[in-house]
């Protein structure tokens, strides 16, 4: 294991006042004091982040330092815009999308140590997840647009024919939907099984439940086209797809905004709490989620929110129960979140996680390559912001689980607590260093580990 340092708590007492007032009911048994929580450290040193001549500009005009763990080294490979999701193609290029954009573009590494960008594809749907497979012998590119999943065959110099769409008429734009998800990531299990997210249209509103086509699931679908169905529901937006080294398939998932108080009594400056939207509580609930995708589950969005109860201490990350929304689910009305399974494993709330790889059979060093990497986009609505990172999560293979996060890469935060960087996705190269692509900063940086 890498060292560790303990979880930072810090109080936080600020508070804000609210909107919407929810029904009367009986509150849930749910922790109300959960402390303020941060990743704990596998970083325990700096390092300058080095942006080789050419390579600067923008966010990267200052100088900035990196917490990574010791030895490790930072160098800004390549300038991206809108950098979201990787992928190396069997060549040992990198292609990354920008959905922005509409655009992947191909990243072949130059002499000088850096890359050279040219557009693979263009005049796409915000294309975002991208994976390479295997279909009947010949290498395909999966590309996940808002409203469709393609494939492409893949030859030795790129793309090598026509597109075939996978899975047609996804939903996307939701004129209804209060905070649309539209971006699609995809992955591909060993029996070539094609599995990708389809996002609420919404913060929390139920009807994403029921709607047709449904919103707030991850969907598969066979390699031929066939058999194009939800597997697991619940889910407000599981951008992150990664298949385990037990051949699972697992999301990492943005829970919630606003979550209103679940509890009657007084609080701060309320006299009754329930329904507000209080930021001391907020800021830390209810956390973001990585679980596997199995078929028939459901994560209770927006019903049900991972906390925790009498049973479970609070501020912990492992085996979370879900509990009631006292607005969406007074006393469990709507569904019964206990009998729903526990979250195992969460992420400080508002962390936002998205990309995520497992890193067996990588390059890397030991410990990593007995775990995940999770891009941590960061915050938008905390106070403080939660700070973007690369989160490292060991993998258990005797429980078949993933184990709560520690901090592999941080310091994307400036002084005032504003972002200059913003992680989205982490995937191990093939020359052993971890290649992070960043859409706020518009890069690409390689993190080398000792030799």
């Amino acid at each position: 294991m890498p060292p560790l340092a303990g979880a930072a708590v810090a109080a936080v007492a600020a508070c804000s006042a609210a909107s919407g007032q929810g029904p009367t009911a009986a509150a849930p048994s749910v922790s109300q004091s959960l402390p303020a929580i941060a990743y704990a450290a596998a970083a325990d040193s700096t390092t300058t982040l080095v942006v080789p001549a050419g390579e600067g500009g923008g966010a990267l005009s200052a100088p900035h330092t990196l917490t990574v763990s010791a030895g490790w080294t930072a160098t800004v490979w390549a300038r991206v815009p809108d950098a979201r999701m990787e992928a190396w193609t069997p060549e040992g290029d990198l292609l990354v999308s920008q959905p922005a954009r509409g655009s992947v573009v191909e990243l072949r590494p130059d002499t000088a140590g850096t890359a050279t960008v040219t557009t693979l594809l263009s005049g796409l749907s915000n294309p975002q997840g991208l994976a390479f497979a295997t279909v009947g012998g010949a290498t395909v590119l999966y590309v996940a647009e808002s409203n469709q999943i393609d494939r492409y065959p893949w030859g030795p110099r790129g793309i090598g024919g026509a597109r075939t769409v996978l899975a047609a008429a996804l939903p996307d734009p939701d004129p209804a939907g209060d905070d649309v998800h539209r971006m699609k990531d995809v992955t591909v299990a060993a029996d070539g099984t094609v599995y990708f997210n389809v996002g609420s249209s919404s913060n929390a509103n139920p009807d994403d439940r029921t709607m047709m086509p449904q919103r707030a699931v991850i969907m598969a679908v066979r390699p031929d086209g066939t058999d194009l169905r939800v597997v697991e529901r619940g889910i407000r937006n599981g951008e992150g797809l990664a298949v385990a080294p037990d051949g699972t398939v697992w999301t990492a998932v943005n829970e919630r905004d606003n979550i209103p108080y679940p509890a009657h009594g007084p609080h701060t400056s309320f006299s009754d709490a329930f329904g507000q939207v209080i930021r001391a509580y907020v800021n830390e609930h209810p956390p973001d989620e990585v679980v596997p995708v199995t078929a028939g589950r459901d994560l209770g969005w927006p019903y049900c929110d991972p906390d925790q109860d009498g049973n479970h201490p609070a501020g912990s990350l492992a085996n979370v129960p879900l509990v009631p929304n006292a607005v969406t689910n007074p006393g469990g009305g709507a569904l019964d979140c206990a009998a729903l399974k526990p979250v195992e494993v969460g992420v400080p709330a508002h962390s936002a996680p998205l990309g995520m790889t497992f890193l067996a059979g990588s390059k890397l060093p030991a410990p990593w390559t007995s775990g995940a990497a999770v891009a941590a986009h960061g915050s938008w609505d905390r106070q403080p912001p939660r700070s973007p990172a690369v989160l490292w999560l060991d993998w258990d293979s005797a429980k078949r689980t993933l184990l709560p996060g520690v901090t592999l890469t941080g310091g994307f935060q400036n002084a005032d607590g504003s972002f200059w960087g913003r992680p989205v996705d982490a995937v191990p190269g093939p020359d052993g260093a971890l290649y992070v692509s960043d859409d706020a900063a518009g890069a690409i940086y390689r993190l080398a580990p000792p030799h």
